[in-house]
């Protein structure tokens, strides 16, 4: 029987069999796993008090529990959603945690708006307007933008209201744009091809093609041949689109398609998106360190999916028998405000298409953990080659940035098994240098990064410092005078000097006079100028943010008849001062407190900086 302590024993024989949500808690009171259950006496009972974990990945959460909390619901139902909620608030370590969305590009529809148009945004807010995506890159988003702009006439005009124009733009003169901006076009006119649009973008192409050639007979029919040629142009552009797109499956309905692959700690979910009968496209999840099963995965990450997801499909196909299936339904039907079915199926073309999804699942696993075995590999050669004391799992580079000595900032990197792990870089704006010193603005940097070790990050195993002797000598004093030498290997990078015939740039270790010779091992040195390059560019983009920040605050303030109080307004109605250079006069005249005297000076300024 698993080893239990008589707290646990105590808490655990009173607790209630109603549902509910538990919270697992570690020996620092901190929470490292959320989970639900119908009947919290006894799930909580499966992980004490079985002979066993059922799995080693269990017993590796249960060794690390010391006490738990439980919070009681009404309803199955509304454990799922407090289970939802508390696992995007607290993270937990064990958990199934899906990343934010932000990085996957979206397009918005504002059908609220008279004259809608497309925009491309990476958030979906609480609003009326439609999104479609969120697609795999910015050039599948490009691409489908461009497809779009050639066969339909929206607007693309910039910003959210329709500007008064004297003239139409070059998108109507290419006719791919209705111009509402300057001309009388009726709303339900263009209201149509945003239903066009929609359909485009909701994957029913066959529908839309058959919707258009209906117009086009109808067109030929009234002898205005013209608009026939136009449409008969539109269908052969959406039949070629047509081509390219698998049909999957003869019902046309929108199902997404669940694949699921495990290997030790280590998971990937796939979804095949399958709209119309037709398969549109795929995404894989990866979740590198999770103790959940299968079955408890799919669950938690079906809701926290499609919590975000701009769309809901009628069906979802699983490879498993999910446990709360009913209740995960009714929380899709909410999303979809309709009905939502999820199957198992066991046979036929629907078994099939989730075949296909565990293959991708799979093959996508192997890939994942081909290229982190790689990168384990170059680490336990760099650390040979380098003779390091540890195995340099985290790597943390430094990289100064200034001008002249002003604005001087410094950016830290980190890297975690060869990968940047952006979560954990850091910025530094320097304090106490007022000319270019660099390596007063290191000692600095590195001081403050060490000072404060029980708020900061963990140590390093491998500390980085973009400079040569100098720099490396710098960053073991301040390891020294914080009593962490020796508790992390120290190197310094510098660039080649091509004036004295050096060909390669130059790794410095403490205690050696020469740069290391790396020969046969010059993967390792591209790394190594990899890592440090990351570093130059995150300074280099903090330094140049500051300097134009303050540039333009500094401008702001310059101009007559812009005060505290109206600066406020400019910033908070813009949200950055790039918007304010890019805006209009009538739009700054309209802002409280402006007239069109005073927005011309701010468009003067700005403009000319």
């Amino acid at each position: 029987m698993t080893a239990i302590s008589d707290t646990l024993r105590e808490k655990l024989s009173t607790t209630t069999t109603s549902p509910g949500v538990y919270l697992m808690k570690d020996a620092q009171g901190k929470i490292i796993y959320v989970g639900k259950a119908r009947n919290l006496k006894k799930r909580l009972s499966s992980y004490f008090l079985k002979s066993s974990p059922p799995d080693v990945k269990t017993a590796v959460l249960v060794e690390n529990i010391v006490e738990f909390e439980t919070i009681l619901t009404a309803t199955e139902h509304e454990a799922l959603i407090l289970e939802s909620n508390l696992i995007k608030r607290h993270r937990p370590r064990y958990n199934v945690i899906l990343k934010d969305d932000k990085r996957y590009p979206i397009l918005r529809l504002d059908v609220a708006s008279p004259y809608p148009m497309l925009t491309l945004v990476r958030k979906i807010e609480k609003d009326d307007a439609l999104y479609f995506g969120p697609f795999s890159s910015a050039g599948a988003v490009q691409q489908t933008l461009r497809l779009i702009n050639r066969m339909f006439m929206l607007r693309k005009c910039r910003g959210a209201s329709l500007k008064t124009r004297s003239r139409p733009c070059l998108n109507c003169q290419m006719n791919q744009c209705l111009a509402p901006c300057c001309r009388d076009v009726p709303p339900e006119e263009y209201g149509e091809i945003v239903r066009e649009v929609i359909l485009f973008l909701s994957g029913k192409t066959t529908d839309l093609i058959s919707k258009i050639k209906q117009e086009m007979t109808v067109a030929a029919e009234r002898q205005n041949f013209e608009k026939a040629a136009i449409l008969r142009d539109k269908v052969f552009a959406l039949q070629k689109v047509l081509e390219r797109q698998v049909v999957v499956t003869t019902e046309r309905v929108d199902r997404d398609i669940l694949g699921i692959a495990t290997r030790d700690r280590m998971s990937i979910i796939t979804l095949l998106f399958v709209r119309n009968g037709t398969l549109v496209g795929t995404r894989h999840f990866h979740f590198p360190d999770t103790i959940s099963n299968d079955v408890e995965m799919v669950e938690s990450f079906l809701t926290q999916y499609y919590e975000r997801s701009p769309f809901v499909p009628s069906e979802v196909l699983l490879p498993l028998k999910v446990e709360n299936q009913d209740v995960l339904e009714t929380r899709l039907a909410e999303l979809r405000s309709k009905k939502v079915r999820i199957l198992s199926p066991r046979r036929g073309e629907k078994k099939k298409m989730i075949a296909m999804a565990m293959e991708n699942a799979r093959n996508r696993l192997d890939e994942e953990i081909q290229h982190a075995l790689s990168g384990k590999r170059l680490l336990e050669r760099l650390k040979v080659r380098l003779s390091l004391s540890d195995f340099p799992v985290r790597i943390e580079c430094f990289d100064n940035s200034n001008l002249y000595g002003t604005h001087s900032v410094s950016g830290m990197v980190v890297f975690e098994n060869g990968k940047p792990k952006k979560s954990a870089y850091r910025k530094f704006e320097l304090r106490n240098v007022a000319s270019p010193d660099d390596y007063a603005s290191m000692a600095e940097v590195l001081t403050r990064r060490f000072q404060r070790l029980e708020t900061s990050d963990p140590l390093p195993n491998l500390l980085m410092v973009d400079g040569g002797r100098g720099q490396l000598n710098i960053a073991l004093s301040v390891l020294k005078s914080n009593g962490l030498y020796g508790k992390m290997d120290v190197l310094g990078i510098a660039k080649k000097e091509p004036q004295k015939g050096e060909t390669n740039d130059k790794i410095f270790l403490p205690g050696r006079t020469n740069p290391v010779v790396f020969g046969k091992d010059a993967d390792l040195l591209l790394f190594l100028q990899s890592v440090r390059d990351e570093a130059h560019r995150f300074a280099i983009s903090f330094y140049r943010k500051k300097h134009r920040s303050k540039s333009f605050q500094s401008k702001l303030d310059e101009i007559p008849g812009i005060g505290e109080k109206r600066r406020q307004t400019l910033l908070t109605h813009f949200r950055s001062i790039h918007r304010i250079g890019r805006a209009n006069v009538s739009e700054i005249a309209a802002l409280p407190g402006f007239n069109k005297r005073v927005a011309e000076r701010v468009i003067e300024v700005l403009r000319n900086l």
